[in-house]
């Protein structure tokens, strides 16, 4: 009998958009699964991440070796689900063979960049939260909608960013199931 690979699931959303607390939750309510998530790993990638979005966003700029390394491992062990905090879906050549499903969180803006002030700046000083607010107007917007453009549409699933948490995560399970039939 061929040993069965875990489902490697992707989640993607723009910064704020709640990659992370999806996948967290979603580890939760699969059985057997592992997560592994993209702020955890410290990558060798564009410098200036504002100018690799203006030069086109090219995931495959980012050397993903650590990732990679610890999907492959994983897979190995007899689990049912590997669920990725991911942000690239399948545009990453070397990382996008692994990926079985891929998911976006669509939520607006607005509630992204709210939740990551939140996250990013609960100790900072005005000036500071004034500043990251002006170069997300001059430029960073761009890095969000680059998003919206690229990695939307190459998920295999667009789950609605403004559901509560629990909702996300059994739009997800459900259409996992529908998939592994």
């Amino acid at each position: 009998m061929e040993k069965r690979l875990p489902i490697v699931i992707a989640i993607a959303a723009v910064s704020g958009g709640g990659k992370t607390t999806i996948t967290s939750k979603l580890k939760d309510k699969l059985q057997n699964s592992q997560a592994l998530y993209f702020d955890d790993y410290d990558f060798a990638g564009p410098e200036d991440i504002m100018e690799w979005i203006d030069n086109g966003g090219n995931p495959d700029e980012w050397d993903l070796s650590p990732l990679i390394r610890d999907i492959k491992n994983i897979r190995n062990e007899p689990l049912e689900y590997l669920i990725l905090d991911f942000p690239f879906a399948y545009l990453h050549t070397k990382t996008s063979d692994f990926i079985d499903y891929a998911v976006f969180i669509d939520t607006p803006l607005d509630i992204a960049l709210a939740r990551r002030i939140r996250r990013d700046f609960k100790s900072s000083s005005t000036e500071i939260i004034l500043k990251d607010l002006e170069t997300y107007i001059v430029r960073g917007r761009q890095g969000y909608l680059n998003m919206l453009e690229t990695t939307k549409p190459n998920s295999d699933l667009v789950v609605d960013g403004t559901l509560p948490i629990n909702e996300i995560v059994n739009v997800i399970t459900k259409n996992i199931a529908r998939k592994d039939n």
